[in-house]
């Protein structure tokens, strides 16, 4: 292991927006907060442009799989006892996927900021000039259900509609099986869960980018009256479909609130996790 590894290495994932400029910074915070950590920012492509190409179009099974593999692989990583993942937006439930599909190396403390862990039920306008979401947003909106467009646009495959969710079971090519809410259970996934130390999971509290917002704490929001029905009031939760009670129960389950709109926040939040749930013992 490198000079600068810990026992627990941080592992960051951020696939909504190539900004790897941001994830330095955020390096460099943990760095100054708890001494010198090994980390390693996930990526698909080494092509910048291809990378974040990828945070929208391509197939969620096979990327998961992918970064299954380079972290199985990676010469630091994979010989580390556990690491540690901080995960920004829709990068938070990608990693839990990584969790609860293969989690080698383990992860230990997982930390997500703003993830659609439920799901979004509406699909974020395009950005202005953003002439890869203008291409395509017409099949995610339109035909979100097709085979196609669930095995090549991303957003498409953490949509969930409470008020469709025939259509969301039969049809989604990720986000209902990470969620383990088809009739057969992965037994697999809950015990992954379950062997971690902490989950963090930060909401956003002016979040709009993010709708409904109590996605990142997992709850349901009925799309016609709005009605908020909390985790712990779900079916998933009371069957513990994903190990989240047992979590819960034991201490290891954490909500958080951050005061202000989608992907704010300051250092002082990164110093509080890193010293909460990243330092080395």
């Amino acid at each position: 292991m490198s000079s600068r590894a810990v026992k627990q290495p941080s592992m960051f994932s951020q696939v909504l927006s190539y900004q790897s400029d941001g994830l330095l910074a955020i390096e460099s915070v943990v760095n100054d907060t708890i001494g010198p950590t090994y980390t390693y920012i996930i990526h698909l492509d080494e092509d910048a442009s291809a990378d974040r190409t990828a945070t929208f179009v391509g197939n969620l099974t096979t990327q998961v799989e992918q970064v299954c593999n380079d972290l199985a692989s990676h010469p630091v990583l994979s010989k580390a006892p556990a690491v540690n993942a901080l995960g920004f937006s829709q990068g938070g439930q990608f990693l839990r996927a990584y969790v609860e599909r293969c989690n080698n190396p383990k992860v230990a403390n997982l930390v997500t900021f703003g993830s659609q862990h439920n799901g979004i039920s509406e699909f974020q306008n395009c950005a202005p000039n953003d002439w890869l979401c203008d291409f395509w947003s017409g099949a995610l909106k339109a035909n979100t259900w097709d085979s196609l467009v669930q095995s090549k646009l991303v957003p498409a495959q953490y949509f969930r509609d409470p008020e469709d969710l025939e259509s969301y079971l039969e049809n989604s090519n990720f986000l209902a099986d990470v969620n383990n809410e088809r009739e057969v259970k992965n037994s697999t996934y809950k015990e992954n869960m379950k062997k971690l130390e902490n989950f963090v999971m930060y909401l956003f509290a002016n979040d709009t980018a993010v709708v409904p917002k109590e996605s990142a704490w997992f709850a349901e929001v009925n799309t016609t009256s709005e009605e908020v029905t909390k985790l712990q009031h779900r079916t998933l939760y009371k069957e513990d479909w994903l190990g989240l009670k047992s979590l819960d129960e034991d201490g290891r389950l954490h909500f958080k609130t951050i005061v202000g709109s989608h992907m704010q926040f300051g250092d002082d939040v990164v110093q509080d996790v890193a010293k909460k749930y990243f330092k080395s013992q």
